[in-house]
């Protein structure tokens, strides 16, 4: 089976194509970016495809970050994602940015914890926490980076993302070792084609993962007077 992969939730625009059981994609591009998911994505995904031998007629599935990450980004990777799953007739899956920036680290199977967190802003992070063995240990959550870090308990802790910062230095307040490693701003296209592949279709929907509701909000209706004189 191969998959094409693409991620935007977060700081990157990004695709690969993957054979089930290689060691690496076929083909991969990430830009980092925190704007212009939209404009990104086609061109790069046609020139992802354009290094493939039968191009998107080889694709088998389809997967896709879910979040949570931009409410803007997560919108632009699953339209793409479900247009391009609609018009190869492949079924299309959701990966949570969270696994797969966390899927490196599991697979290290270095001792202690592992911790993903993705700043959320307004002091917050979206937090999710691996035992050994990948063992879910804090599923995912919007909190605060003391009250993650006290859910989690004693270290040591590996931590990634971009809120990896504020947990660490939560941890180092509270005397317990954490050390930040793995990717920052964006998972590895690699692991969200790895993760894809693993997924269930009828389980994992390419269906936003937000965990909050959206900073920008519509304006409040205004509220008309009435005429003198009207009835409702």
């Amino acid at each position: 089976m191969k998959i094409l992969a693409i991620d935007t939730a977060l700081g990157a625009t990004a695709a690969c194509v993957m054979q089930a059981g290689a060691d690496a994609p076929e083909s991969a591009e990430s830009i980092l970016m925190q704007r212009g998911h939209a404009e990104a994505l086609m061109p790069l995904v046609a020139r992802v495809l354009a290094l493939v031998e039968g191009g998107l007629a080889s694709i088998d599935r389809i997967a896709v970050t879910v979040g949570p990450g931009s409410f803007t980004g997560i919108r632009v990777g699953v339209a793409a994602a479900r247009a391009l799953g609609l018009a190869r007739g492949v079924p299309v899956v959701g990966v949570s940015t969270l696994s797969a920036l966390a899927a490196p680290l599991i697979a290290d199977r270095q001792p202690g914890l592992v911790a993903v967190a993705i700043d959320a802003r307004h002091g917050n992070i979206f937090v999710q926490a691996y035992a050994s063995g990948g063992r879910t240990l804090l599923s995912p959550r919007l909190a605060g980076a003391r009250e993650a870090m006290r859910a989690l308990g004693a270290g040591p802790v590996r931590v990634a993302g971009s809120g990896a910062p504020a947990l660490a230095a939560e941890a180092w307040h509270m005397g317990l070792k954490a050390e930040i490693v793995g990717p920052i701003e964006a998972p590895d296209i690699a692991y969200v084609a790895r993760l894809g592949l693993l997924a269930d279709p009828a389980a994992a929907p390419a269906r936003p993962l937000y965990l909050k509701a959206p900073d920008a909000k519509p304006p409040p209706r205004p509220a008309f007077a009435r005429a003198p004189g009207a009835t409702a």
